[in-house]
């Protein structure tokens, strides 16, 4: 996977405008689990953002965006869904910690594990 392609995927998994695609955010907002793979290949594109960027000066608006509603909504709506009753499968906890740290990795410019 290439920057480009791993930005324009993360991009499209963080929308919420249809709640009738598979993006990763509105499967976790219609209390659906992610499809199988789906992330792995979130994280996969993660790291290939920090690799690009790596001692980049300055990121642009769409990806800033992108990456906080990612780490932000994945675990509010992961935490409100459970609220309501859904149950999730075991390791999305802590796949969605995955993804806020990889998030704050690339801030950071330090990959460091969850």
């Amino acid at each position: 996977m290439d920057y480009e392609t791993a930005r324009s995927f993360l991009i499209n998994q963080a929308r919420l405008l249809n709640p009738n695609q598979d993006t990763f955010l509105s499967r976790l907002q219609q209390g659906k689990p992610p499809v199988p793979g789906q992330v792995t290949s979130i994280l996969l594109a993660l790291k290939v953002v920090f690799e690009a960027l790596r001692a980049a000066p300055s990121l642009d608006r769409e990806l800033i965006y992108t990456l906080h509603i990612l780490a932000l909504e994945s675990r509010r709506q992961y935490d409100s869904q459970r609220k309501l009753g859904v149950v999730w499968p075991p390791l999305l906890d802590e796949d969605v910690t995955r993804i806020s740290t990889a998030v704050k990795n690339i801030f950071s410019d330090e990959w460091k594990s969850a």
